[in-house]
């Protein structure tokens, strides 16, 4: 895990960055950059890089954010969110930390895990040379 310090976030990452990756905060839905994105490649975390998704996992939930049925082995670690009053399950980046976003099972999208990884676009890190 990165061990970074507030003040060292904050000097590498945007003021929305940080509040979304390091303040689990959340950008309004339908306003992030990769929301409707359809390029292949893979998506890393914008704080350390780590690569998180491919563009063969993303597929359009129409929900407002970026959607994803997978993440690479390894790179998001899962957390109970009981905030909001609900249960939800968290994702984040495994190497650093950074806040993703959501997991939501059982929505019926018909993708291969019944998943969708609800991810803040501002999370995220595009790299058109390592498509999948």
């Amino acid at each position: 895990m990165n061990n970074k310090s507030e003040s060292e976030w904050r000097a590498i990452l945007s003021p929305e960055q940080f509040r979304v990756l390091r303040g689990k905060g959340t950008e309004r839905p339908g306003t992030g950059e990769y929301n409707k994105f359809s390029k292949e490649g893979t998506y890393g975390c914008a704080g350390c890089g780590t690569p998180l998704y491919t563009s063969s996992t993303k597929f359009d939930s129409g929900c407002g954010w970026p959607a994803f049925f997978d993440a690479i082995p390894g790179a998001v670690t899962r957390h109970e969110d009981s905030t909001l009053g609900m249960r939800r399950i968290e994702i984040t980046c495994t190497a650093c930390g950074g806040h993703l976003g959501h997991v939501f099972k059982g929505e019926g999208f018909g993708t291969p895990t019944d998943e969708r990884h609800c991810v803040n676009s501002v999370s995220l890190k595009f790299d058109e040379g390592k498509g999948q």
